[in-house]
């Protein structure tokens, strides 16, 4: 196996972006962080990605939960009530999304063309 192969397979950032790269993954973690409380519900997610279905939505939520991004909690009621709020790993990762949310407004009319 050549180095570059080598290299490749075992980059971290390949590895580290994959867990929360996708689309709806970083929409999640920067609605959580514009949130006034940093906490929201689960229809309270999907009102605001209305093009994100709820099978999506919830996978991509237990995908972030098991990345250690988002912290999940259930409140014992009827019926449960469960709320989602970023950990202190997802809040570190903010300023980096943030930086690319910030290169994408400057870049979009040079990316994104017709």
């Amino acid at each position: 196996m050549t180095e570059i192969q080598k290299n490749y397979l075992n980059c971290p950032i390949r590895h580290v972006i994959s867990r929360f790269g996708d689309k709806w993954s970083m929409l999640v973690l920067l609605l959580l962080d514009s949130s006034e409380t940093g906490i929201l519900r689960f229809n309270e997610i999907r009102r605001l990605m209305t093009d994100c279905s709820q099978k999506t939505l919830s996978q991509t939520l237990k995908n972030l939960e098991q990345t250690n991004l988002v912290h999940r909690k259930v409140y014992p009621e009827v019926p449960p009530r469960v709320e989602y709020s970023l950990t202190d790993m997802g809040k570190s990762l903010i300023p980096a999304l943030s930086t690319l949310v910030e290169w994408g407004e400057k870049n979009f009319k040079n990316v994104v063309t017709d």
